[in-house]
């Protein structure tokens, strides 16, 4: 009888956080901005790689070009155009304070369209980020503003849709307007872990425990631990009636009937989304692509709004007497999962003993080898890691340094840290300036000019990997799929951009000695045939400036007819 009456409590608490949070907003001003049913490819607060989802991924039938348009009466107050990240985005500003963003779209209404197209001719730019006067584009709910697409970090065609406080320009999640979105189906538990938190949620790392379903609850066999200071980790994810695999909205974890922590994704800014990585098990996230969300706090994540117990999730076990778990999952739509499970003490413990250079949270560190310094803030860490830093002769074929090895990918790092490499010779001025820093992060590279300060780069990052200084000379080019003087029958010019090291930082094209348009998808340059080369002109040159990371410049010249 307890324990059902514990469990309604439970959801009712519940309940009423989840009425509570939608009160502070307008309920139904929004309406969709997709003339079709509202379904969700992903919701606010979905873990992604060193950031929180920060709006809907809302499906377009895996179609582009649908029509997007207004959520509620304002006006546009923003554009951006870029390669990655939103691609196309329109913001729009309302009056009840809110603004509304509408990312990865193909094209703007006309008369915004061809504004946004003046300013890159004018600029000779095509990305841009413009801002608008209240006058210049007014929207009534319900205009068309855009077609959908698949623009800028987009895996697939959807529509990307924020709802942000105008001031404080904090992303709400809008699963708290009001939206109706079919939803009755409760988040999926499929795995629980506990840590030893004496030292660091780091090391030793996570223990897996076997997840059973039993009835409408799941539970498992008692959790015998080895530390008197642990916590807890889930792994659960929320499905919408569409099927999609969603981030949990709200945990709460219980002992003895005691609430120790809980954490709701209401609202988070970009300033403060990388605080992801301390709300979950990043090491199991960038080695096994498995979402795990702490049930704690890490002692250097500082999300505001989130952890709301006042608590931070840390159990002291005294003795070896069992306790009872729960951990209570709930979406915005009110539906509820529960694990119920016990935990015991049962000593035998070893800690963990720090073996290399401790780097802590609020606590500012710099590590040096022979050839190479890393200066970390007080904010760097979201908990103690045991730093291990390296070096070794390096073995590419370029290379003009040893390889310096910052102690494992696996381990998150919240701000920029500065590196400092001293090549194995001394370099000319001009070999200096066509040496980069090659960073690889184990499932990625990234290239970096760096600054030379005295016989040292300089250079910042925020991941740990292997570093090394190499001497690019390598020219980057474009490749047509035309011949020369060929006749373009096709709509569109597709240039694919190639470099050795790094990346096309610059691209220029010109027509017959006039800039030219070319959009950036990803390493392709596309040009989209208008006015500016009608069919039936005769031969054209196309004149192709590309510039790479370390600074080489390539000139190529192309020849078509139109």
């Amino acid at each position: 009888m307890k324990a059902i009456c514990k469990l309604v409590f439970a959801i009712s608490f519940l309940t009423s956080i989840i009425i509570g949070a939608q009160n502070n907003y307008p309920q139904n001003y929004f309406r969709s901005p997709l003339n079709i049913p509202m379904q969700l490819a992903a919701n606010f607060g979905a873990v992604r790689a060193n950031h929180f989802h920060m709006g809907l991924d809302l499906r377009t039938n895996s179609q582009e070009n649908l029509s997007v348009v207004a959520a509620a009466d304002g006006y546009v107050s923003r554009i951006k155009v870029e390669r990655y990240g939103f691609g196309n985005a329109v913001y729009i500003t309302h009056p009840n304070g809110y603004t509304t963003v509408y990312a990865h779209l193909n094209k703007y209404f006309d008369q915004l369209d061809e504004y946004v197209k003046e300013m890159q001719y004018k600029d000779e730019k095509w990305e841009q980020d413009i801002t608008f006067s209240p006058g210049q584009f007014p929207v009534t709910k319900g205009q068309l503003i855009a077609l959908s697409g698949n623009t800028g970090g987009s895996a697939g065609p959807h529509l990307h849709f924020e709802i942000r406080d105008t001031k404080t320009e904090e992303c709400i999640n809008p699963l708290l307007f009001g939206f109706k979105i079919p939803d009755g189906i409760s988040p999926i538990m499929s795995g629980l872990y506990w840590y030893d938190r004496r030292f660091s949620a780091y090391e030793p790392g996570a223990n897996g425990i076997t997840v059973k379903k039993d009835g409408s609850n799941y539970t498992t066999d008692v959790i015998q631990v080895n530390s008197p200071e642990i916590s807890f980790a889930i792994k659960a994810v929320d499905k919408a009636n569409q099927g999609f695999n969603l981030g949990i909205y709200y945990a709460e974890l219980l002992m003895d009937g005691q609430r120790v922590y809980n954490f709701s994704i209401d609202q988070v800014s970009y300033d403060d989304t990388r605080y992801l990585n301390g709300c979950i098990d990043y090491p199991k996230f960038t080695k096994d692509k498995m979402s795990i969300q702490h049930l704690s706090e890490l002692r250097g994540m500082k999300l505001k709004n989130y952890n709301s117990s006042g608590k931070t999730g840390i159990i002291h076990l005294e003795d070896d007497s069992v306790h009872n778990i729960e951990i209570v999952l709930k979406d915005v739509s009110g539906n509820t999962s529960k694990l119920i499970t016990k935990v015991r003490y049962a000593r035998n413990s070893q800690q963990v003993t720090p073996s290399g250079k401790l780097v802590k949270p609020d606590e500012a560190k710099t590590i040096s080898t022979e050839n190479a310094e890393i200066s970390f803030s007080k904010n760097a860490v979201y908990d103690a890691v045991n730093f291990q830093m390296s070096e070794k002769a390096g073995t590419h074929a370029d290379a003009v340094s040893n390889t310096f090895v910052m102690h494992s990918s696996y381990i998150p790092v919240h701000d920029d840290y500065t590196l400092k490499i001293k090549p194995n010779r001394k370099l000319t001025n001009e070999e200096k300036e066509k040496t980069v820093v090659l960073f690889d992060y184990g499932s990625d590279t990234d290239a970096v000019k760096g600054k030379w300060k005295g016989d040292k780069v300089e250079a910042r990052f925020n991941r740990l990997g292997t570093a090394i200084l190499l001497l690019d000379h390598s020219l980057p080019s474009v490749s047509s799929g035309w011949k020369e003087g060929a006749l373009i029958k096709t709509s569109t010019l597709r240039l694919n951009g190639r470099t050795k090291t790094g990346d096309i930082v610059s691209f220029r094209a010109e027509l017959d000695g006039k800039w030219l348009r070319f959009a950036r998808v990803k390493d392709d340059f596309i040009y989209i045939f208008d006015e500016k080369c009608p069919k039936g002109s005769g031969l054209h040159t196309l004149k192709v400036t590309t510039a790479n990371t370390a600074g080489n410049a390539n000139t190529q010249t192309f020849t078509f007819q139109r």
